[in-house]
Formats: C-alpha cells, sequence, structure tokens
C-alpha cells in the first residue's frame, strides 16, 4: 500500500523521485523519503507527513545524483515517524532498501541477524530485508543481484523492493511477490514504480514484473530472474495512459475531477461492446463461457469495499437477468473460511487495481479449486488481469483519488453487460426486453451529465449537514447496495459515521438512533417498491429524522416529506445504480470540503490495499 520509485540513468534523479512520489502519493502519505548515490555515498532525506514537507527539506540542498530511490509510506510496522520511513539502510550506509508489503518471518530472521551481530533502529519488518540482504552478500561473496534473489529465498510474505548500494555505483535490483512493481524503459535509462503514473512522463514502455521475480540493471544492461535462478525473456508493452490523465485538469481534486469523468469513462467501459442495433453484447472474457454458462449452477463474486458493493448490485443483475444463484463474498473471508467451490463455479473476482491482495488470493485459491475466473479490474497488465482465465477491463482510467468512483460505475456497466449477456446465453431475456437494456445503457452517460449540473444545489445541502456526527442511508432492491456505497464515500472522505441499510431493515434496531440529529439519505428512484420506501421514509419523519431523499421526476409524493430532495432522471430499475450514486458522491465531497479534510488522502486509508 506504498508507493516505490526508482531511476537510474543518465538525469538528474532527485526531481524524478520526487516528481513521482507526488503521483504516488495516494498510495500512501503517513511519512516520505529518498535515497541518493551523491558523490560515492548514499545520501538518505525522509519525513515524518507529505511528499511537500520532502520537497521543501530537499530544496535547501543541490543534488547531482543519477541513481536513487524513493518511497512514500502507509504504516504497517511501527508508528509513522521520521526512523519508521523508509528508505532503510544497513549500519555503514552502503546499503539501501525500500520495501511494499509485509514480511510475515520477519521476527524470526531478525533474531537470526541480531544473534549474528546486526543492530536494528526501526520498528519496521523492511529494515529486515536490508540486513538480510547485507549478511548474504557478506557469506556468499555474491552481487548485489544475487544476494537480493537469495535474500528472497528466505522471506515469507508480499513485498515489491528496490535495492541499491554504494559499493554497486552502476547497479539497481528491484523484486515483486504479491505487491505491484513496473519497469519503465527509456534510453539508457530505467525506472521502477509501483505503478506506470510516475513513468509515464518519461516514457510508454514498460515491463511488468511477475511474482518470484528480480530484475537487475547493471552497468545499463537489464536482466530479470526467478527465485530458482532461471532467466526470463521478458514482454515489453505500450503504456495507454496519458499524462494528462493524471493531472487535476483543473479541479479543485482528483476525487471531484474522478466524478465528473465519470459519463466518460462508461462510455469508454461500454464502447464497442454494447450494439443496441443489433441486440448483443460483444464480451469476450464471458462469451469463452458461452457453452458453460447455460449450465452454469452458481456464479461467486469477490471484493473488497466499494468493489464488494459492486458485486452487490452485481447479485442483482445477474439473478434478475440470467436466473443464475449470486453469492457475493468479501475476498478477506472468502480466503480463510474454508469455501466451497465447485469446479463448475465461475468465480468474478472484482478490484480497480487488480492488486487488492484479499481479491488476488481468493482467485488463486478459486484456481487451485478448479473453478473458472473471470477478472473484472481497471489497470491493464494487473496481478488480477494476468492470474484470471478471462477479464472485462473497465477502461475508467488512472483513479488517483482514493475514494472510488469512477472504477465503481465503470464495474457496474461491466456487470450490467454481463447480465445481459449471461440472460441471452440462458435464455432468460427476451429480445424486446435486450433492446431496451442496452439503449438505456447507451444514454446513462448523458443523464449522468445532467445530474452533474445539480452540483451547486448538492454542495448547498451539504452545507446544511456537515455538522452531523452520524449519517444513515436506506435503499431497496437495487438501491441497497448504493446506498452502502454512499455511506462508505462519507465515512472515508469526512470521517462522519454513516451506516447503510435495506430501508425496510431499519426499524429492526437502526430506528432508535433516530432523532433531530440524524440525517437519513433515502434513495428511491425504485418504480416497483417506491411505496413501501415512502412507509419508511414516514417512520423516520414521525420520529424527527431529517430526509434527504434521491428521487425520480415521479417523486412527488417523497419529495413533500423530505426535508432535502435531489430529483435525478428516470431509467430502468436495473440501470438505477449508475444514476442513484452520483449525487452521493457529490454530497459526500462537498460535506468533506466544508469540513476541512483532505479529500484525495483521508487519513488512514491508501488506495490500492496490497497488503492483508
Amino acid at each position: 500500500m506504498c508507493g516505490i520509485v526508482a531511476y537510474i540513468g543518465h538525469q538528474a534523479a532527485a526531481p524524478i523521485l520526487l516528481k513521482g512520489l507526488e503521483r504516488l502519493e495516494y498510495r500512501g502519505y503517513d511519512s516520505a523519503g529518498v535515497a541518493l548515490l551523491e558523490k560515492g555515498r548514499i545520501e538518505i532525506r525522509k519525513v515524518k507527513g507529505r511528499v511537500a514537507d520532502l520537497k521543501a527539506l530537499m530544496a535547501q540542498e543541490t543534488w547531482t545524483a543519477q541513481l536513487g530511490i524513493g518511497h512514500t509510506r502507509w504504516a504497517t510496522h511501527g508508528e509513522p515517524n521520521q526512523t519508521n520511513a523508509h528508505p532503510h539502510v544497513n549500519e555503514d550506509g552502503s546499503l539501501v532498501v525500500v520495501h511494499n508489503g509485509i514480511i510475515e518471518n520477519h521476527a524470526a530472521l531478525k533474531e537470526e541477524l541480531e544473534r549474528r551481530g546486526h543492530q536494528f533502529y526501526s520498528e519496521t519488518d523492511t529494515e529486515v530485508l536490508v540486513h538480510l540482504i547485507e549478511e548474504i552478500q557478506h557469506q556468499k561473496r555474491c552481487s548485489l543481484a544475487e544476494a537480493v534473489r537469495l535474500a528472497l529465498t528466505e522471506v515469507v510474505g508480499a513485498y515489491a523492493i528496490v535495492v541499491f548500494s554504494s559499493d554497486e555505483p552502476e547497479t539497481l535490483v528491484g523484486a515483486r511477490k504479491g505487491s505491484p512493481l513496473v519497469i519503465g524503459i527509456g534510453k539508457n535509462e530505467y525506472y521502477f514504480a509501483s505503478d506506470a503514473t510516475p513513468i509515464v512522463e518519461y516514457t510508454k514502455r514498460v515491463i511488468y514484473l511477475d511474482d518470484g521475480e528480480v530484475a537487475s540493471i547493471e552497468n545499463g544492461r537489464l536482466e530479470i530472474k526467478t527465485l530458482d535462478n532461471q532467466v526470463q525473456d521478458p514482454v515489453i508493452e505500450e503504456l495507454t495512459i496519458s499524462l494528462e490523465a493524471i493531472e487535476k485538469g483543473g479541479f479543485e481534486h482528483f476525487m471531484l475531477k474522478e466524478i465528473y469523468e465519470q459519463p466518460e469513462a462508461i462510455l469508454r467501459a461500454i464502447r464497442g461492446r454494447v450494439r443496441p442495433a443489433q441486440n448483443r453484447v460483444k464480451l469476450s472474457g464471458v462469451w469463452i463461457y458461452k457453452d458453460e454458462i447455460p449450465h452454469l449452477q452458481r456464479l461467486i463474486t469477490v471484493g473488497c469495499g466499494t468493489s464488494w458493493h459492486a458485486g452487490l448490485v452485481g447479485e442483482y443483475l445477474i439473478e434478475d437477468m440470467a436466473r443464475l444463484p449470486v453469492e457475493v463474498e468479501y475476498g478477506s473471508e472468502f480466503r480463510y473460511r474454508n469455501p466451497i467451490i465447485y469446479s463448475n463455479d465461475l468465480v468474478v473476482a472484482i478490484s480497480q487495481s487488480g492488486e487488492t491482495a484479499d481479491t488476488l488470493a481468493a482467485v488463486k485459491l478459486a484456481k487451485e479449486k478448479g473453478a473458472r475466473v473471470l477478472g473484472i479490474c481497471n489497470v491493464v497488465g494487473s496481478s488480477i488481469a494476468r492470474e484470471a482465465h478471462s477479464g472485462i477491463y473497465t477502461h475508467a482510467g488512472p483513479e488517483i483519488g482514493v475514494a472510488s468512483t469512477k472504477a465503481f460505475t465503470t464495474q457496474l456497466a461491466a456487470l450490467t453487460m454481463m447480465g445481459i449477456l449471461m440472460g441471452q446465453l440462458r435464455r432468460q431475456l427476451t429480445d424486446e426486453a435486450v433492446h431496451q437494456l442496452l439503449t438505456e445503457l447507451y444514454r446513462i452517460p448523458d443523464k449522468i451529465r445532467d445530474i452533474l449540473k445539480l452540483d451547486n444545489m448538492i454542495r448547498e445541502i451539504a452545507g446544511k449537514y456537515a455538522h452531523a456526527n452520524n449519517f444513515l442511508y436506506l435503499g431497496r432492491g437495487y438501491n441497497f447496495p448504493v446506498a452502502l456505497e454512499g455511506a462508505l464515500k462519507l465515512k472515508e472522505i469526512s470521517y462522519i459515521h454513516a451506516e447503510g441499510y435495506p430501508a425496510a431493515e431499519m426499524k429492526h434496531g437502526p430506528i432508535a438512533l433516530i432523532d433531530e440529529n440524524m440525517p437519513v439519505v433515502v434513495i428511491a428512484t425504485n418504480h416497483k417498491q417506491f411505496d413501501k420506501i415512502v412507509s419508511n421514509v414516514q417512520e423516520v419523519k414521525s420520529r424527527g429524522g431529517k430526509i434527504i431523499s434521491v428521487v425520480t421526476e415521479n417523486g412527488r409524493e417523497l419529495r413533500s416529506l423530505s426535508d432535502d430532495y435531489i430529483e435525478i432522471p428516470s431509467t430502468l430499475d436495473p440501470l438505477s445504480p449508475l444514476l442513484s450514486i452520483i449525487p452521493l458522491q457529490l454530497l459526500a465531497y462537498h460535506i468533506a470540503v466544508l469540513r476541512g479534510c483532505d479529500v484525495d488522502k483521508p487519513r488512514n486509508l491508501a488506495k490500492s490495499v496490497t497488503v492483508e
């Protein structure tokens, strides 16, 4: 969950590292640091806090180094402070490492290294790595790259690491297992990074390291080996993201920019795949199972956080359209509870980054049990994209804000297309129903644009409730998962306690919390269940609760009961989550801004959860 960037070449490394860390700060912002090979010595500068603080510190000095590594941290082992900040060095300062992940056997390794005379200064598991590499290099009298490879054969856990030594000034070594690491290839220069965002400004040519691979750049030559010392022939890929896509583009925050990007993101997700004139959905990742889908007994979706909520919407979609039982699992529970998985199950793994540790582990478990795995993710070349048997890229574009927005709606678009295609293959949808769904799906981006025009009004509503300490979100059917996602957005970025519930379940406990200080957000765009939701709202109103409703033009009865309401365009019930989530994203955003919160970097959170 941390950010790594490294450079070796002919340019000054410091500006590249600092700019790269700024672009990676969404992966962790407890502390930041760099190590540079400056005039034959490793110089380290690190701070508790943000990359801006590190830049200010380093601006006081002149840097000429052409080799360096940088890190922005989300704390796992040890509190966020300067001592625990990366990079970490050995005792004589000749060897330095940055690390993302968790070394599970660090305590045993540390005990053995201390017995051999090594002294440790931080609380981190990472410091153990640099001492282990040093010890092996001393024992084996081998190169740095070989010492890293041998050291990692003794390590249990997840890692992406980059290492260099002042004794080998033309060498930079990186490795990964369970945590992403990409290599950028320039002209007589190389980059390592946790993802492509720091690299795209300098090169489009990249190599995605696989688990258990060690990459070494020695005297300008790149070599990749496995942990068992097999030389690999890497595949060079072309980045498709642009520099503009990872800039704010005039918006105050990345989150707001990404909310506004949703119409185009959904268009990218469905373009070329949805063909209303032909009554057809083209999804090769699903189509390869065309002979199996009519006979499937069960589909399992696996995800975490927002992706789990998308999976819940997918349950409604696929059960409704394809009449296929769906189970929705948290990745973290699925991997540990000895789940029953049949060889004829289809497991759908949902992840924005494609690197979510628990979801990735669930993928591997499902494969071991013989199930087919389909991945839905946003990042090309990510671990889940490569581990799954097939997949659907959402094409949301880079998402920098920690609170997911366009990733969620493009996941919903992918699941909607999947549900329609599976409904066709299982002969559960009429041609008329398919045509209606596909035609309306193409109208969704324009309807989202209409909702975005309500931004100023939603900001005014936010101003009335920014002082609240608790929120309740209620929805039914397709909009129950939207209530969960709306509550998650608010708690993530504003630090207000918020809960989502099925509206009818309010009477079974949460109604005890209702008073004049409890804002209740009601999503009431459902056509079939509207009258039931009105009854739930009356129960809240009679107890003094403040009602903020999300309604369509037919929701006049609910508008009269509401303290505030947001009217959005009407659509088919299965597509309603694509619209009803938009005002909830904006509401959470504006409340967080009014409360003075750091919207893009909420406390204690990181974008890509690559550790358990």
